[in-house]
């Protein structure tokens, strides 16, 4: 994949988190590209309304969809339904560490069988156009660290971009990644890779650069509550000038994500996939507390405007 930024910066796969329309916000404070909330392939081919729902491009400029499975031929399927859809790249996912995902065989539990790793690649890699890339973890455990010799056989079937997140499946994500673990994969493959895990500022994402030897870094958890971030890190890594949000500018980009989920969702469903991110916005906050028990006992629409506005008015 060819990059127009010298350091490419991604915003992370996050489910429940990465929909449309954060995505569309992210993409507004310039990143490279972000990834779409995991799709399971088997709910996509029985036409799960839910799971189409995520289908829906945000307006970014390039669009990755990020799908998840264990079955070749559903997943080689799964990715033409997507590029049907105007989906720019597939990532597939060989990385969520959830026991509901693995115990199917899926995500990083693909990484204790390489041979039916290898085979879903193939499978898509053969069946649509656009380019494929890969999202994985270093290994299963301690003891089976395989991501390079995993990376090697794909890059040979043709995936074009590798995001290695610097633990293991054990490892969940419980201590620090290690970036450095990855730095041997620049003499390994030839294909970009990035470096993933526990960057939160714009000086680790430098660090991880320097430590992994990467091509770029893909921003996850962090950008959470701070959309803004990945953003800020693109500019960080090329000597532009960074966002700092006032007050005022926090609580207009919390409107207008807030609005554009009501408009994604509905009124009902918006409001209460909405209040994970009141609560990241207003983190450490003066009040902080008594507003994330508020929010998430409100169901009047008007009452939560409201109340919002009040609260970031407070903080002015």
């Amino acid at each position: 994949m060819n990059f127009q930024e010298k350091i490419p910066v991604f915003l992370a796969p996050m489910a429940g988190i990465t929909d449309a329309p954060f995505r569309d916000l992210a993409g507004k404070f310039h990143i490279t590209a972000s990834v779409s909330e995991m799709i399971s392939s088997e709910a996509l081919i029985r036409s799960n309304k839910k799971t189409r729902s995520r289908l829906k491009n945000s307006n970014t400029s390039f669009k990755i969809i990020q799908i998840v499975g264990f079955d070749p031929q559903h997943m080689a399927e799964s990715a033409t339904i997507n590029e049907s859809l105007g989906a720019d790249a597939i990532d597939i996912n060989m990385g969520c560490p959830v026991r509901k995902i693995v115990s199917n065989n899926s995500g990083a539990a693909l990484m204790k069988d390489e041979d039916l790793a290898l085979k879903i690649v193939e499978s898509i890699v053969k069946t649509v156009k656009i380019p494929v890339t890969i999202k994985m973890r270093l290994g299963w455990d301690n003891e089976n660290i395989n991501c390079f010799s995993l990376a090697k056989k794909f890059e040979n079937a043709g995936i074009q971009m590798i995001t290695v997140h610097c633990r293991t499946r054990k490892q969940m994500y419980g201590g620090k990644a290690n970036w450095s673990s990855i730095k041997d994969l620049r003499n390994i493959i030839k294909i970009p890779y990035l470096c993933n895990g526990d960057i939160k500022t714009c000086e680790d994402a430098a660090l991880a650069l320097k430590e992994s030897n990467a091509t770029g870094v893909m921003i996850g958890r962090a950008a959470i509550g701070k959309p803004w971030l990945p953003g800020n890190i693109m500019n960080f890594l090329h000597g532009e000038a960074l966002f700092t949000p006032s007050t005022k500018e926090l609580f207009a980009i919390i409107s207008e994500h807030f609005q554009h989920v009501l408009d994604f969702y509905g009124k009902e469903r918006g409001i209460k996939i909405f209040r994970k991110h009141f609560c990241k916005y207003s983190a450490n906050m003066s009040g902080a507390s008594n507003f994330k028990n508020v929010i998430n006992q409100a169901e009047d629409l008007n009452f939560i405007k409201s109340y919002v506005k009040d609260f970031f008015e407070s903080q002015f």
